[in-house]
């Protein structure tokens, strides 16, 4: 159950990204994932639109429909938020690094690697004590 102290700070956030609830069309769809039969066979899962930003949001991320259409209000003004300021969002943020990880190295940069990390292992043979 959400506090009334979390939806005050969702709606003042709706407010702050001028979203007003008479905006929003709401839907609800299937839950999928896990949590058994109960999520599958529920429709929990919030499709949120905002027309005037062209904006649509998803949240299934709890079992309960009602947590999750606060969660989705508060994705959407988030997003809002971070588009009007023109900086990311922390998800995409993590999108972002995560892509930036998983990128295959050129050659130069690769063959580079490689020599470092044989000069370190180098370092750390001579480091063995001396047989007498």
């Amino acid at each position: 159950m959400m506090t009334p102290e979390t939806i005050a700070k969702i709606k003042s956030l709706m407010a702050e990204a001028s979203v007003f609830e008479e905006d929003l069309e709401e839907t609800f769809i299937l839950g999928g994932g896990p949590g058994g039969q109960k999520t599958n066979k529920t429709s929990s899962v919030v499709r949120l639109f905002h027309p005037p930003s062209g904006l649509q949001v998803r949240c299934g991320e709890n079992r309960s429909r009602e947590i999750n259409r606060w969660l989705a209000r508060r994705t959407l003004a988030e997003r809002i938020l971070a588009r009007e300021q023109g900086r990311k969002s922390a998800e995409q943020q993590a999108r972002e690094k995560k892509r930036r990880q998983k990128r295959r190295r050129s050659r130069r940069q690769k063959q580079r690697m490689l020599e470092e990390k044989h000069a370190h292992s180098e370092i750390k043979a001579n480091r063995k004590p001396v047989d007498w």
